[in-house]
């Protein structure tokens, strides 16, 4: 007979969450890593170290590299993306109001950590799960425009219109907030999001 495993908490921290605490240490450091230093710098190797754990803890929560950088993708489409609908849909005012304060939360968002937009935005060509979870997120946030834009905005509802619009907002925005993290263009965080949106709206109403 196999006696079940028994799992002790060590100093009131239980094994449940010492484990969810080493997945966060390995998730932020190879972020970190990421965002520094490019996807190609994320190792197995790497990233145990600098998040002071061994192997076997790194297999204990992921596969292999790759599924870490999947997972690490994902963690930065959640926070951007949710940045962007919390703030737009419960912000007080116009839709021009709203979709400002969206912009401005996101620009905050990735002003305290630029390494978000690298990852969100980096060359992710060799590595096919990413591109995969790239598309998705333009995907993603084309559906979000489709959705919500028309009764936002009040414009009349072309699904088909939108959604190429959306795409090309998204690439739009993306190298903008690239010039502006490298220095291209010296704006504030409200200046930013006050030319973003200025130029969204040029694109999304007809």
């Amino acid at each position: 007979m196999v006696r079940p495993r028994v799992e002790r908490s060590y100093a009131g921290v239980s094994a449940a969450q010492r484990r969810s605490d080493r997945r966060a240490a390995l998730l932020r450091e190879g972020r970190r890593i990421w965002g520094e230093s490019g996807h190609a710098a994320v190792t197995v190797r790497g990233v145990c170290k600098a998040a002071g754990l061994t192997d076997r803890y790194f297999y204990e929560h992921f596969a292999s590299r790759e599924e870490l950088l999947v997972a690490i993708a994902d963690e930065v489409r959640d926070l951007l993306l949710g940045t962007l609908i919390q703030v737009g849909l419960t912000s007080p005012g116009t839709p021009e109001q709203r979709l400002r304060a969206a912009l401005r939360a996101l620009l905050e968002v990735i002003a305290t950590d630029p390494h978000v937009h690298h990852i969100a935005a980096g060359e992710l060509s060799s590595l096919p799960l990413l591109v995969e979870r790239r598309r998705a997120l333009l995907a993603t946030m084309a559906a979000i425009v489709v959705e919500y834009a028309p009764a936002q905005l009040g414009i009349e509802p072309d699904p088909p219109w939108l959604a190429r619009a959306a795409l090309f907002v998204a690439g739009g925005l993306s190298q903008l907030v690239e010039a502006w993290l490298d220095g291209t263009l010296a704006l504030s965080t409200g200046e930013l999001a006050e030319h973003a949106t200025a130029l969204i709206l040029r694109a999304l109403v007809p």
